[in-house]
Formats: C-alpha cells, structure tokens, sequence
C-alpha cells in the first residue's frame, strides 16, 4: 500500500470517527506491526472461514491475505456504509457484509451457506466502548460460531491484565502488547 493510500485511508478513517466516535475505536487505521500481529494467530491447515469484525480501511484485512488466509474465505463485517464499500472494491473476492457485530449470529447464517466452520475471528471492534451486556452478546455470538479450540484475536488499547466483560467462556493463549502502533495496542488471543 503506497503512502497515498495511507495518508487517503487515514483522512477517511478520521473523518468517520469524528462522524461516530462510538463506532470506530481509534483515529487511525491499524499499523502493519499490530494487523500482522492479529494475522499470525489464524490458523490455515484447514478449510473454513475467517471472520473479521470492525476492518475499517483494510490494514487487518491485507495482514490476512498477506498471512495466506484465501480471499474467498475472508468475510469481513463492517457497519459503515462509507467503509465497507471500500473494502468491496478493494477485496472482490471477499465477503463484505454490511452490519453490526451485534446481529453476528443473523449475520453468519444468511451469508455463509456451505458446511465449512467459521475457524477463526479477529476483531478490530472497540470492545471496551460496549456496554457490559453488548460486550457479552457479543463474545457469547463469537463462541458460538467458533468449533472448540477456535480463536478470537482482539486488540485493545487498554494495556491492564483485566479481561473485557464476556471472555470468560475462552481461556487466553496469548496476550502481546504492540508498541508500534499509534496508540500502543494490546493483542489478546481467546480459544474456545
């Protein structure tokens, strides 16, 4: 991604955080250190889906791909209008759903029609912007569309050891902070 892209992404990135600040968790799309950071936890041995959550510009999206993740296989769940049509016309042969996390479950059934598991979510959401029940509606959804031993990749730009509400149905396997990163984010991976 040249250096018009990025300065374009993150003009428009700002510009929808400034438009709904409670959607969109940073100011900035995420750096390429914390979207591979997310990338490296996705399994590829076996045929199923990864589901991304919040993708905002893309920079998570391309760690993916750039990670070995098929395109075809990649459904990428974006509430803004505005930011999910550029991901369509940069990833054609993703899965762009427009939507909220929320309704992930809805979401997951009307889209994926095959048999093939959802093996990994990674998610860009601002989780500790949710209420208390949304963060559990949320994570219970993720536990459901995860087979046992699925991971959850989240980041977050809290740094402390507490967990966010409803992530105590998985046990953490990793937990990495990315200092290159604007803010510094933490990595949490979550296995069912």
């Amino acid at each position: 991604m040249g250096l018009i892209t990025k300065l374009a992404d993150t003009s428009l990135f700002l510009q929808e955080w400034l438009n709904s600040p409670r959607c969109i968790g940073s100011v900035a799309p995420s750096s390429k250190r914390l979207s591979q950071a997310m990338a490296r936890w996705v399994p590829l041995a076996r045929d199923g889906y990864v589901v991304e959550l919040g993708p905002g510009t893309g920079a998570v999206t391309q760690a993916l791909l750039d990670h070995g993740v098929p395109e075809h296989r990649l459904v990428a769940v974006e509430r803004t209008p505005v930011l999910a049509d550029l991901l369509t016309q940069r990833f054609r042969a993703a899965q762009i759903i427009t939507g909220d996390a929320l309704e992930l479950s809805r979401l997951l059934r009307r889209h994926l029609k095959d048999e093939l598991p959802v093996l990994a979510v990674v998610s860009s959401l601002p989780l500790r912007h949710f209420s208390d029940a949304d963060a559990r509606l949320l994570s219970r959804q993720i536990h459901e569309a995860l087979p046992s031993g699925g991971c959850w990749m989240q980041y977050s730009y809290h740094l402390g050891r507490e967990r966010p509400d409803g992530t105590n149905a998985f046990k953490v396997i990793h937990s990495d902070i990315v200092w290159r990163n604007l803010p510094p984010a933490k990595v949490t991976v979550y296995q069912k």
